[in-house]
């Protein structure tokens, strides 16, 4: 089964509207047609990231995030990354490399281009929700 590392702007977009991201989650995650593969940091900066207030304007975004969470939850695999990289300029985006790494995940999906400036990271491909 294909392992995929999603971005946290993936699962946000996924929440507000109907597009790739939507696609990705709801067609074929919930469906059990990939392992979603996160870390312990990772399911954090998703709890943290989906709480803030400025998302309070999307209809029933934070019902739909605790639903999507306890999915997540329930339905992700959970790896410890053991090595530590300082591959990207935002810090906090590492955290994605690891878990690629500790996982040996097919691919990386991320809406971020500016700091995923690459397109593999040894045998992971970083890809764009379409």
């Amino acid at each position: 089964m294909q392992k995929n590392v999603i971005d946290t702007n993936v699962i946000v977009s996924s929440l507000i509207q109907r597009n790739y991201p939507y696609k990705i989650i709801y067609e074929l995650f919930t469906h059990n047609k990939f392992m979603l593969c996160v870390s312990e940091e990772l399911m954090s900066e998703y709890y943290e990231v989906l709480s803030r207030p400025k998302f309070a304007k999307f209809p029933d975004f934070f019902g739909k995030a605790e639903n999507l969470l306890a999915d997540i939850e329930t339905k992700a695999t959970k790896f410890v990354p053991s090595l530590k990289f300082d591959l990207i300029s935002d810090k906090d985006d590492n955290m994605i490399l690891e878990l690629a790494e500790a996982c040996k995940a097919d691919f990386i999906i991320t809406g971020n281009t500016n700091d995923f400036t690459f397109s593999e990271f040894k045998e992971t491909k970083i890809v764009s929700p379409e």
